[in-house]
């Protein structure tokens, strides 16, 4: 179940719960953008903000406090997902306590930030980027969802990013 009440979206602890950018809205870009948005985990040990978004033809997760509430990462990048490849960390987070999530996509790189701390900053022109297997695509194109946790979002925001100039342009 999904509500919504004075400005927060609240993710009941479902298998997989979430919010998805409706069909019927002009396309979400798949590059060149930026996303923002706080979350909290407000019960449960499991992730409470898998942001699924856009990454050229493909798509891609951003874990937050996944694989028992303390990992970090994407997935999935060359086949692994967020709790086995180079983006993985462990971070712990306070339940109840609202984080700023920044997620950055250009054609060379994902980068995402925790309360303006760089967390992830992978170059991707030489990585196969793609869904972990399972309902996440549901959150296809853009989305926001939780696991077995019961979880609040506000303050979604996106905004597109001039593209960079050529390297002859510099």
């Amino acid at each position: 179940k999904v509500t919504v009440e004075s400005g927060v979206i609240t993710l009941d602890s479902g298998a997989l719960t979430g919010i998805t950018w409706g069909t019927s809205s002009p396309p979400f870009p798949t590059s060149n953008y930026e996303v923002r948005i706080e979350a909290a985990r407000l019960k449960g040990t499991d992730f409470f903000a898998g942001i699924t978004f856009p990454v050229g033809d493909s798509f891609c997760t951003w874990i937050n406090g996944g694989w028992g509430g303390e990992v970090v990462g994407l997935s999935s990048i060359d086949g692994a997902d967020a709790s086995m490849n180079e983006t993985t960390f462990t971070r712990k987070f306070v339940l109840g306590r609202w984080y700023s999530l920044r997620l950055r996509v250009t054609p060379t790189t994902i980068s995402a930030w925790i309360d303006d701390e760089l967390v992830i900053d992978v170059a991707i022109t030489k990585k196969w980027i793609a869904l972990r297997e399972g309902d996440i695509d549901r959150s296809m194109p853009f989305g926001i969802a939780s696991y077995s946790t019961l979880a609040g979002v506000r303050k979604i925001e996106w905004r597109p990013l001039a593209p960079a100039a050529p390297a002859a342009a510099r």
